[in-house]
């Protein structure tokens, strides 16, 4: 049985207490008449327009006013299922070698004594390595690869992958939400000006409806509470829309946000799942367009060089939850990212390993992955493109 969890709005819930008068207080009040239409004061609720039959004063006037700025009344909130904690664990110890290249060795004593190389990795600047062993010896630490081999263990190892998790959700929000890139500053007013009050501060990863975007000195706000204004480059926006893109068949689709670097997951008519990313750094862009993936694989190994000296060499070990769907780019998780929701990339669509490890249970091979960029910013002539990578 799933259980929900709820994201409460920032809003401010008026509640109204009336104390009735005793008998003698009646008695020595004074009755203010009432105006000649005979008018009452209105139930609280929204009122654009004038109801005519009543007035829409106190509570009225102040929901009204949020209404105005698009704050829903009742209360919206986003309902998102529980997730599993387990589905960021991996069956994998991680390793990245920080020397620009390095040999493996047949056991731990020929790479102590670094004699009888069997392979050289790298060179290259991001390089990953899966390892089951360690061992320290008066000659330095050693590690030893999933494949058996020994090196040297000139390196850091990933203890504890990004944990960052996107939500999954029980129906399709009615306005745009997302989280906070970084931690920042929530301003009264959207401006950056000294004289503005600051009125709190989001954590970073914390999620936030947005009631309103403001351009102010060509700079773009967002509103996400009553007086309370965050700058938009600091936050990563879905936009529920659960109309099929054009080029899309069935009722299944990735859409993937090249402009606000996020996912979100449609279903039936309906918004399921929604995170997080990191594409395609340029001129590695992530290419805009209507694929369907074409194969889905549990863990890939990865590899590949763009330069010509081959000096942005890289090579990962296991990398999680790869679904293909335009050549070499894929959706899968990204272990060796520490923070989301900007671009990274040689093409492919990063996420956590707990969101790629949601994505690749619910995708199936064939399903559609739209991929669009409202700014234009984008190329779109497929001449700009290669197979892609990591």
């Amino acid at each position: 049985m799933r259980t929900f969890k709820t994201i409460p709005i920032l809003l401010t819930i008026l509640v109204l207490a009336f104390s009735p008068l005793n008998a003698a207080s009646a008695q020595e009040t004074t009755a203010t008449p009432e105006p000649d239409s005979g008018a009452v004061v209105c139930a609280p609720g929204v009122y654009l327009d004038n109801p005519g039959n009543c007035l829409p004063l106190g509570p009225s006037q102040t929901i009204t006013e949020m209404a105005r700025q698009g704050f829903p009344y009742p209360p919206e909130q986003l309902f998102a299922l529980q997730r599993d904690p387990a589905l960021s664990q991996v069956p994998y110890l991680y390793y990245q070698i920080l020397e620009y290249s390095t040999n493996t060795y047949p056991d731990l004593e020929s790479a102590s004594n670094k004699t009888g190389a069997i392979r050289r990795i790298g060179p290259g600047a991001l390089i990953y390595l899966t390892y089951m062993d360690v061992q320290k010896t008066n000659k330095g630490t050693y590690i030893q690869l999933t494949t058996g081999e020994w090196m040297p263990g000139a390196g850091t190892r990933v203890s504890t992958p990004n944990l960052f998790q996107g939500i999954e959700l029980a129906g399709t929000p009615r306005v745009p939400f997302g989280w906070a890139i970084f931690g920042t500053e929530i301003r009264s007013m959207p401006s950056y000006a000294g004289d503005v009050a600051i009125v709190g501060n989001l954590a970073k990863h914390e999620v936030v409806q947005i009631y309103q975007t403001m351009v102010v000195a060509e700079n773009e706000w967002f509103l996400i509470g009553p007086d309370e204004w965050v700058p938009a480059k600091q936050v990563g926006v879905v936009f529920p829309n659960p109309a099929p893109p054009e080029g899309v068949t069935g009722n299944r689709w990735i859409d993937v946000d090249l402009a606000e670097q996020t996912l979100a997951v449609y279903e039936n008519g309906h918004m399921v799942f929604a995170s997080l990313i990191a594409t395609g750094l340029d001129p590695y862009w992530t290419r805009p367009g209507v694929f369907q993936i074409y194969q889905k694989k549990e863990t890939e190994n990865m590899s590949g060089a763009f330069e010509a000296d081959r000096s942005d060499y890289y090579y990962l070990d296991k990398v999680p939850y790869t679904m293909y769907f335009d050549k070499a780019r894929a959706i899968h998780g990204a272990y060796w990212r520490t923070s989301l929701g900007f671009t990274q990339s040689h093409g492919c669509v990063n996420m956590s390993i707990g969101d790629a490890a949601w994505l690749f249970n619910w995708a199936k091979e064939g399903d559609w992955v739209y991929v669009h960029d409202r700014t234009g910013e984008t190329p779109t002539d497929p001449n700009f493109y290669g197979d892609g990578g990591a």
